[in-house]
């Protein structure tokens, strides 16, 4: 049976177990894995929940216009919905989401405005004062606040938290998700609770957000703020979707950490999850000590990490920030003893070139004028070559040379250096700091992984 449009596939999102991320637990834990939902997100669910709340209470009427301020997800379920229905949608968002946040909104038909994310929720430049702003200004619009609409919550509570009870067969004991606007963490929990009260409800917050310090204090203390690089959850104030009633433990996770494994999670398990799922399971792996054999843990697996391949998913990016740890070009050079590059010009003879090789043991050597490398000769080439043809060792190097090896940036990943060696091409270069080539052969490559 055909669906009638896009929103009806919103919802009943898979219950996937997680093996390898999560080996070193007592216990078993599944991943609801909501990037299968349309929009590739869990915010689909409310952001629908929200609109229809909205025409029901004459809210949001017939060629209206949706204005929200969101990190990206709740804009692509809010988008989906007004294409299906026919309103226009205006967007606020921060300059730390991601590119392709703003990019996919725009695919879908909304506009998108760009806000600091270094101000205060009152400052008139802040996403959501700017979206209020609009709200007032545009005839016939609506202003969604996903933070303070009960219909977020109310969404999960209807939707989320049945599916869990139901494909666990009413066995989870812990429910383990980040805590953003609240909607999904309370509103899934408030169905749980309902259902079993001696679930675990565990939300995961970001270092730089103040909820931690509210759920153990009652306190809003404005100097637990500062800025995160984390996505999609985190707050720098109390959103009124939260009760905090139904949560039992907040714990806080590094933007490094949450980083570092949604990546293992990806490439572990073959789930290519958001920011925020990998936060999850890093807050989860640091509370094992409160887990026993028997325990079923859900984890709520937010989005989809198409959103972040220009963040957490590229190298430079994450080691731009210290977050990865990986050898690169510079490594290798820096950790040998410092040798000058040996090279020759194109109109030396081959036999001067093999003597190179015997004097200084290499068995590559870039061609180079005076513009940079043009060529190369590598050992392999030459035997061939001077084995066939023995005359050749009173020949010029041009007239042999192969094609010049490649040519990288200097902090190049060693598992990108991998890929560009192969049988006919031994070595790549890459010029340093202050101008000079240095060169990095298989043979560094492989020593360089083997330590």
């Amino acid at each position: 049976m055909w669906k009638n449009n896009i929103l009806e596939t919103i919802g009943n999102t898979p219950l996937i177990k997680l093996n390898k991320v999560t080996k070193d637990l007592p216990c078993t834990v599944l991943a609801k894995v909501d990037y299968f939902n349309p929009g590739n997100s869990i915010k689909d669910r409310m952001a629908l929940k929200m609109v229809e709340v909205a025409e029901k209470e004459g809210k949001l009427k017939p060629g209206g216009t949706i204005i929200e301020c969101t990190s990206g997800n709740t804009g692509m379920g809010l988008a989906l919905a007004a294409c299906v229905k026919g309103y226009r949608c205006i967007f606020t968002t921060t300059d730390k989401q991601s590119k392709e946040k703003s990019d996919i909104l725009k695919a879908v038909g909304a506009e998108v405005i760009v806000c600091p994310t270094n101000v205060e929720p009152g400052d008139p430049r802040s996403y959501y004062s700017v979206a209020r702003r609009l709200a007032k200004e545009i005839p016939n619009s609506y202003f969604f606040n996903q933070y303070d609409n009960l219909a977020n919550r109310l969404a999960h509570y209807e939707t989320t938290g049945p599916e869990i009870w139901e494909q666990t067969e009413g066995k989870i004991t812990h429910l383990v998700c980040t805590a953003g606007t609240g909607g999904t963490v309370t509103g899934t929990a408030m169905f749980l609770k309902e259902k079993n009260p001696s679930i675990q409800v565990w939300a995961i917050d970001v270092f730089g957000s103040l909820l931690t310090k509210y759920f153990k204090t009652g306190e809003v203390d404005m100097s637990e703020v500062h800025p995160y690089i984390s996505e999609g959850f985190g707050e720098d104030f109390v959103p009124q979707n939260y009760d905090m009633s139904v949560i039992d433990h907040f714990e806080q996770v590094t933007d490094k950490d949450g980083a570092i494994m949604a990546r293992r999670i990806a490439k572990e398990e073959g789930i290519f999850i958001g920011y925020s799922a990998g936060s999850c399971v890093q807050g989860l792996m640091q509370l094992k000590g409160k887990l026993k054999k028997d325990d079923l843990v859900v984890c709520i697996f937010h989005d989809h990490g198409s959103r972040y391949v220009a963040k957490i998913y590229n190298d430079q990016w994450m080691m731009e920030r210290g977050f990865l740890d990986v050898k690169t070009f510079k490594d290798i050079v820096n950790a040998r003893a410092v040798k000058k590059l040996v090279t020759v010009l194109p109109t030396q003879t081959v036999a001067e070139t093999v003597e190179l090789m015997k004097k200084y043991d290499i068995e590559n050597i870039p061609v180079m004028n005076g513009e940079g490398p043009i060529g190369a000769i590598s050992e392999n080439g030459l035997f061939q070559k001077i084995f066939d043809h023995p005359e050749l060792k009173d020949a010029s190097v041009e007239s042999i040379m192969e094609h010049a090896y490649p040519l990288v940036e200097y902090d190049t990943p060693v598992e990108r250096l991998g890929s560009l060696i192969n049988k006919g091409n031994g070595a790549v270069l890459a010029k340093d700091e202050t101008g000079d080539y240095h060169i990095v052969t298989k043979y560094d490559v492989i020593q360089s992984l083997a330590k």
